[in-house]
This record gives C-alpha cells, structure tokens and sequence, in this order.
C-alpha cells in the first residue's frame, strides 16, 4: 500500500515528464480535469503526533483488504502550472501500434 499524498506525487511527476517530453512539438494537447478513483483505507495513528493516513490498496491486495474498512474514493484535479495558472499542455514520442 502507498499513501494518497504519494500517489499524487507520482502523477505529478508523470505530467512534469509528459510536458517536457512535449515541448518543441508542432502537436501538443492541453490537459483537462483528471479523475482519479481509488480504494483507500484509513489508518489511525496513535501517540502524540496522531494523525489519519489514507492508504491506496493496490488492485491485488483489495480481496485481502476485504475485511478492513476500505473505501473506494473519486476526486477530480484540474491540473495548473504554478507560477503563471495556465493549463498543462502534453505530448509524447509516437509509439508503435498506437492509436
């Protein structure tokens, strides 16, 4: 299991890739809203820093899960670039067999 806030990350830095990957090229496509579904569950720490956790359970650990409270969970993120709000724009190598 990963963390909700990893997870994140690790899409943040694929579109990061995507972008520089498209810069230059004449074909470029501008990012809309990205939805994301996954199946969570809560983990409560205790001690003096207590705090909740949202754990991803991956896609085979889900009928092992079966028994913890998981939650299947669905936001939307509207990707922007920091300094100037403007939309992502993406693009990447042609890649055999493609569609």
């Amino acid at each position: 299991m990963i963390e909700l806030s990893e997870m994140i990350r690790e899409l943040r830095r694929e579109f990061t890739a995507a972008m520089a990957e498209g810069d230059g090229e004449r074909v470029r496509f501008e990012l809309g809203p990205v939805e994301v579904e996954a199946s969570v569950t809560v983990s409560k720490e205790a001690g003096g820093d207590a705090r909740l956790r949202f754990l991803i359970v991956e896609s085979g650990a889900a009928a092992k899960m079966a028994h913890a409270e998981t939650q299947r969970i669905t936001f939307t993120l509207q990707p922007r670039i920091a300094d100037s709000g403007a939309s992502l724009m993406i693009s990447g190598d042609d890649v055999a067999n493609e569609r």
